[in-house]
């Protein structure tokens, strides 16, 4: 690939051929079916040959394809098995990598933006890229004081192919839909869209990101880059090595898989909770599990290792931290209480005025979902992903019915994006995960304020009866004859 398509009539064939590429791979199907090929071997040489240009399609498109492809991406566990297994392998390489930039573009933009003697800022610089990704790609290089970094360097014109794919891409919503079932695409592509001009600043990045860096300073779980430097299209940030989430999905061992899946609910949780900021892009590309430097813990090897945290490009700015009716109403469905539940979720906006909805269908409707929470500690799977997908993207389930009558406020968009997701990369893990232990520790409203259990107030009450009845006989004793 020479440069980045810009030219929206380009980009609008190469994104119109994806569906029309469904339709004409059907046909091929159907022809080598009477031609007497069973319809598991064409099935399943049906679904390797869309996956395949699928990622062809959005890994050279870039943009707001290649976003879009990773957002689908951390869903790909809802997908039933049979058609999860071709697209599982296409929709994972966007996560990590994509057609790179023309070297003499890259030289080009650094020239611009960090001047024409930019090489004398760094010692080295590596002109392959290590990784790329929506919106821009990275080159490993040495900074001018020693320190290794990741220079991140956007892609020319990417704001506006960007704002045209997804635009493309909402047209073709409901073709693209059936990818995962129950799960509506067309919100998707607007709330990225909503989020374009936000990535595209990189100084909103390297304000985001030094927050976390300083949070997470030393934090024995979560690791954050420092920002070295900072300009419009490139971000100079710490070199962080590890082994990228997605390799940890493919090949990780139980102990690593563990390990990530709480790191990563702990992450979820505590960002919010500690620096006001919800890290909105989830998909495994911008996670790393870094070896621990101590030595090993009780727990064997894996207690010490730490989860790296990339690309702070999209957050959600949440200055008193998740909404405490999130915990409220999780404790609250926990425990059963379907009318509470229901009142809650008409004040914030959930259940519309004009809806009715029975209180205990909607505890119903909501029990499976919060099922990890219930446990002490859970394990994340594709299967329990694919039921739950089931069970409300099957137009003939109530749950799906109860579930079109809900409203998601706009204010609880990204939250909703971020939880789903990073739900999904737990499934694509196979994790085993305490994540009540998060909830408890991290997430506002869902242990009650009160301070004394019922058996302390109790106790009080008692003491304090002790200490009337005392002060009465001394009032006794006291008192003239």
């Amino acid at each position: 690939m020479s440069d980045l398509p810009r030219k929206a009539v380009t980009r609008t064939a190469k994104l119109a051929a994806l569906p029309l590429g469904f339709a004409g791979r059907a046909t091929w199907g159907l022809g080598k079916r009477i031609g007497g090929r069973s319809a598991e071997i064409v099935g399943r040489e049906l679904q390797q040959r869309t996956a395949e240009q699928l990622f062809k399609v959005l890994g050279e498109l870039k943009g707001g394809a290649m976003k879009f492809g990773q957002a689908l991406s951390v869903f790909e566990s809802a997908l039933p098995e049979e058609i999860a297994g071709p697209y599982r392998a296409a929709l994972t390489r966007l996560q990590e990598a994509a057609p790179p930039m023309p070297t003499s573009t890259v030289h080009s933009v650094l020239a611009e933006r960090l001047g024409d003697d930019w090489r004398e800022l760094f010692e080295e610089f590596e002109d392959k890229p290590a990784a790329a990704a929506s919106i821009g790609q990275v080159h490993r290089a040495v900074w001018h004081d020693g320190r290794e970094v990741a220079v991140k360097v956007q892609y020319p014109g990417a704001g506006k192919a960007l704002l045209s794919d997804l635009g493309q891409l909402s047209r073709f919503a409901r073709l693209l839909g059936p990818l995962i079932p129950g799960m509506d695409i067309k919100p998707l592509i607007t709330e990225l869209r909503d989020r374009v001009s936000e990535e595209l600043d990189y100084a909103l990045e390297a304000e985001a990101q030094r927050a976390h860096a300083e949070e997470f300073a030393d934090d024995p779980d979560v690791v954050v880059p420092a920002v070295v430097h900072q300009s419009d299209q490139v971000l100079v940030t710490e070199w962080m090595d590890g082994v990228p989430l997605s390799e940890v999905i493919r090949d990780g061992t139980e102990e690593q898989r563990d390990r990530a899946g709480q790191l990563l609910a702990r992450f979820l949780f505590s960002g919010p909770a500690r620096t006001g900021l919800l890290h909105a892009d989830p998909h495994p590309g911008n996670f790393r599990l870094l070896p621990g430097d101590g030595p090993k813990s009780p727990d064997g090897p894996a207690g010490q290792w730490r989860l790296g945290v990339l690309d702070f490009g999209t957050v959600d700015r949440l200055p008193e931290g998740l909404p405490p009716t999130i915990g409220t109403s999780l404790r609250m469905t926990l425990d059963g209480a379907a009318d509470a539940v229901y009142g809650l979720l008409r004040d914030e906006g959930f259940v519309k005025e004009t809806i009715e909805l029975d209180p205990d269908a909607v505890l119903d409707y909501l029990l499976p979902i919060i099922e990890p929470a219930l446990a002490e500690e859970f394990t994340f799977t594709r299967d329990w992903m694919r039921r739950q997908a089931t069970r409300i993207g099957d137009p003939r389930s109530p749950a799906h019915q109860l579930g079109k009558r809900l409203n998601l406020p706009p204010s609880y968009l990204l939250i909703h994006r971020v939880t789903l997701s990073t739900i999904g990369v737990l499934c694509q893990l196979g994790a085993t995960v305490r994540l009540r232990d998060e909830l408890e520790a991290w997430l506002p409203g869902f242990v009650p304020e009160e301070d004394t259990t019922a058996e302390e107030a109790d106790l009080a009450r008692e003491i304090d009866a002790e200490i009337d009845a005392e002060l009465e006989e001394e009032a006794v004793e006291e008192s003239p004859a």
